[in-house]
């Protein structure tokens, strides 16, 4: 069985010159050059001044033009449902027809620290397993027999977004009210993507940390007291 601490988070591919592509989207909107020689004349300093620009003012669209493709491995189907409603982006799971996975699943922390609660999650795992083999011992196909395994069950995902739908991921899921397994996934994606983009992703982050605004009204966690100039907010 998985823990927090077994996400493994994989850059496996993004857009080539992902800052550069992005300034050059930037720089088209002004200039009568091409695109392709806006990326060639753009200057570092040019780059880091236009990204900041963009971001800070949410007009964002040219981000857009930067794709980041990660491999996830070792969430739970609870992440999993989580993550696919972030809808602006690509994604391919694990199957779970075709995957025999029943018995493989996430332990949340508060539960595996507690070792009279691994006791009964151990008693559950054991019942599960022989309901699982006498189903398939009864002839039902995998398929079916899914339909009996908990949401905690492990999965790999591979998940494309591009840079724009990534920071609304880092807004919402590195909020401390998010739940703990997919903050822990949010936290590794923006390790692996801000050595790739800095000067983009040195943004990414909760709203209480990049706009000193908390949205959450009532269910605020608090945090935002102890950020300088911060300060609690309900949307309209």
């Amino acid at each position: 069985m998985a823990t927090q601490d077994d996400i493994k988070v994989t850059l496996i591919s993004h857009t080539k010159d992902p800052e550069r592509t992005i300034t050059a989207a930037i720089r088209q909107c002004y200039s009568p050059l091409s695109g392709a020689e806006l990326k060639k004349k753009t200057s570092e300093g040019q780059k880091k001044r236009l990204i900041s620009q963009i971001v800070k003012s949410g007009h964002t669209s040219t981000i857009e033009h930067a794709s980041f493709t990660f491999s996830i491995e070792n969430v739970s189907r609870v992440t999993e449902v989580q993550l696919v409603r972030h809808r602006i982006a690509s994604y391919s799971i694990k199957s779970g027809r075709y995957n025999k996975t029943h018995t493989n699943y996430v332990i949340p922390p508060a539960i595996k620290v507690n070792k009279q609660a691994l006791k009964i999650v151990d008693d559950f795992n054991k019942k599960l397993e022989v309901l699982v083999k006498e189903l398939k011992d009864l002839g039902f196909k995998n398929e079916d027999v899914r339909f009996f395994t908990p949401q905690g069950t492990r999965t790999n995902i591979v998940v494309t977004m591009n840079a724009r739908s990534l920071m609304n991921f880092f807004e919402h899921r590195l909020c401390q009210r998010a739940q703990w397994e997919i903050r822990a996934l949010a936290s590794k994606m923006l390790a692996v993507v801000k050595p790739v983009a800095p000067d983009i992703f040195k943004y990414a982050g909760p709203t209480c940390k990049t706009e000193k605004i908390c949205w959450e009204g009532d269910l605020s966690c608090g945090i935002y007291k102890n950020i300088k100039g911060a300060e609690l907010r309900e949307r309209a």
